[in-house]
């Protein structure tokens, strides 16, 4: 054995003497973290009425899309003339130059149709611009039916890995790192301000199929690969995990350096997914392999 070999041996033997000692420890973390996640909602939902904040694709409202550009001042007025109303830019990718904004408001177009031509100093037509209303009453129907097919997706994840591991301990395990990537994900998206629209919660439907692949891979091969030492059998599937994730996360992380040319329902998409592939590293490998491996030490597997 060369020494390279028997140094790469000496480490690996430190380390599990290490994790062995403190891998309970190491579970206090994303608990904890998940605590503090349950009582930033809690405080969301007591000031609001909601756990997250919707965009009006959720919570009925206008929005308009309008040609051209808009100078600081006129911004600046338009921020101080309306209470509730939300300004972005869209600009053309190539140039960085701003080729048009959108305005988005609680107020029907009636009301606020007149008071915006009054600010930017032309009128708003179909020549210039796009005009659309979504009614409180359909927006609310649309958000329960995506909530709903969110729970619905959680609770078939979860019928599949009980049928899949045919044990509660471990199946509780898979389903309880999922649900917790779920919620630490909600509390940072209201942390940084992140109204969430419809394609944000399609984002979330997505995130419970990242949320268990290597959930899965850990459970599978601590439980039915025996002929190695469990720690070898946790830190091999540690190393494709994490090759997964992190691959998922270089896939969608570049979007945050794109700052022209990209909608925002696909920002907020990949925002998503980023955040939750994050939470989804300490739920994986702190939450699920220390319960993984309490419950095998105790059963003897």
């Amino acid at each position: 054995m060369t020494q390279q070999n028997i140094s790469s041996s000496t480490s690996k033997e430190i380390f599990s003497q290490w994790y062995d000692k403190y891998y309970k420890i190491l579970l206090f973390i994303p608990i904890i973290l998940l605590a503090l996640s349950f009582i930033q909602l809690g405080i969301s939902y007591s000031t609001t009425g909601n756990v997250i904040e919707k965009d009006i694709s959720l919570s009925g409202g206008t929005s308009i899309t309008a040609h051209g550009s808009l100078d600081s001042t006129t911004e600046a007025r338009l921020m101080n003339e309306f209470d509730n109303i939300n300004l972005r830019k869209l600009t053309d990718i190539r140039s960085g130059e701003a080729t048009s904004f959108i305005i988005e408001t609680s107020s029907t177009p009636e009301e606020i149709k007149p008071k915006l031509e009054q600010v930017i100093g032309y009128k708003l037509d179909e020549t210039n611009a796009n005009i659309e209303f979504t009614g409180s009453t359909l927006s609310n129907n649309f958000y329960r039916q995506l909530i709903t097919a969110l729970v619905a997706s959680f609770i078939l994840m979860s019928l599949v890995v009980f049928l899949l591991f045919r044990s509660f301990v471990p199946s509780l395990a898979v389903i309880f790192a999922a649900f917790a990537d779920l919620v630490m994900t909600l509390a940072l998206v209201n942390i940084i301000g992140l109204k969430l629209s419809a394609a944000g919660i399609a984002a979330f439907l997505m995130l419970v199929g990242y949320s268990v692949d290597t959930d899965i891979l850990l459970t599978s091969r601590a439980l039915k690969r025996k002929d190695i030492p469990l720690n070898s059998r946790i830190f091999s599937a540690f190393k494709t995990g994490i090759l997964m994730t992190l691959t998922a996360l270089i896939a969608v992380l570049p979007i945050f350096f794109i700052t022209t040319g990209i909608p925002d329902s696909f920002r907020q998409i990949f925002i998503i997914l980023s955040i939750g592939l994050s939470a989804d590293i300490l739920n994986t490998w702190l939450t699920n392999a220390s319960l993984i491996k309490w419950y095998c030490e105790k059963k003897q597997i």
